[in-house]
């Protein structure tokens, strides 16, 4: 028992996680075959077949998520109740209304750019010779680790003087136009821009692939029909492919809203959060296991918890009305 609860070298924990992998095939296995069997009432296969699932999404997310708000009413060491205190210094203390301020510019700009920047992608390389290799160059940063990406834009908005040999690809284009060179990660608030600009370079690919498909379903006697009326350019766009598309768009903008809300390692793996820079997200990290201050940690994950779900319910009703009108 001691050598499997103090694993401390690779192989040990290899070895404890299939011995833990193994057990719980076992246990399913045995619940399974146990059930599986002709005669039993219909409680019991639908039991043993839901049961594990709903023991799992209990402990994993509905347990987690009912202490998170019980210790958002806690002080910082978890040890006396403050009531709404926690709530109160995070919606009136300046830095954490920085943080709200960061948040609400990420929730609007990113999906609103990254969706627009798709869709005029989408509609401008449809049918095209070059079609595939377009696609496949807007949607390559999809493949990479948003960690990844950050360091990658870390390099972009490198700083160097002027006079010095640029590695930054940003101010070495400032140097090109004989500008000074800027550190673009340490100046609030446009620092914040910079970072979202991030964000939008890996969501478009995202939006330009779940568009494209949209528009390629678009019927080709709709189209032929507004050609006929003189429908062209930029009109077939607005009055034709757009209320088309309609559905899918708003699909795109809620679903990269959710992402956006819950972004943590382009704020974290370019600026620490600092330089006010921070959102809900970085500072719920920062706060519970950087600062030690848990009860504004857990009441941080409850205002980011809040805040995703009218987005999703949005995003649930407007599949629906999609599927009820097909």
């Amino acid at each position: 028992m001691d050598f499997l609860l103090n694993a401390d070298s690779a192989a040990h924990k290899f070895i404890l996680m299939f011995l833990v992998m193994a057990l719980f095939v076992i246990v399913m296995g045995a619940v399974l075959f146990a059930v599986d069997r002709p005669g039993l009432p219909r409680w019991v296969p639908l039991l043993g077949f839901l049961g594990p699932a709903a023991l799992l999404v209990g402990f994993g997310l509905v347990y987690p998520a009912i202490m998170t708000i019980k210790n958002s009413f806690y002080d910082a060491a978890l040890q006396e109740t403050v009531g709404f205190a926690n709530y109160e210094t995070v919606l009136t203390n300046s830095a954490f209304l920085i943080v709200l301020r960061n948040t609400a510019l990420w929730v609007f700009l990113v999906p609103v750019l990254a969706t627009g920047f798709g869709l005029v992608y989408a509609v401008l390389v449809d049918r095209t010779r070059f079609e595939k290799i377009a696609k496949a160059l807007i949607f390559l940063p999809m493949a990479i680790s948003m960690v990844s990406a950050a360091i990658i834009w870390r390099f972009v908005y490198e700083y160097k003087p002027a006079a010095a040999p640029q590695t930054g690809l940003a101010n070495q284009f400032l140097v090109w136009l004989g500008f000074d060179t800027q550190q673009f990660l340490l100046n609030p608030p446009w620092n914040t821009f910079f970072l979202i600009a991030v964000m939008v370079w890996i969501q478009a690919g995202f939006a330009m692939t779940i568009l494209s498909a949209a528009i390629k379903a678009i019927p080709d006697d709709i189209i032929e029909a507004a050609k006929l009326d003189g429908v062209t350019g930029v009109r077939m766009f607005r009055y034709v492919t757009l209320p088309s598309v309609r559905p899918a768009v708003v699909v795109v903008l809620t679903t990269i809203a959710m992402a956006t809300l819950k972004v943590f390692d382009i704020v974290y793996s370019m600026t620490g959060g600092q330089y006010q820079t921070s959102i809900v997200a970085n500072e719920f990290y920062t706060q519970s296991f950087n600062r030690y201050q848990q009860g504004i940690g857990a009441t941080l994950a409850v205002l980011l918890f809040i805040l995703v779900i009218p987005i999703l319910l949005y995003n649930v009703r407007q599949m629906r009305l999609s599927e009820e009108q097909r």
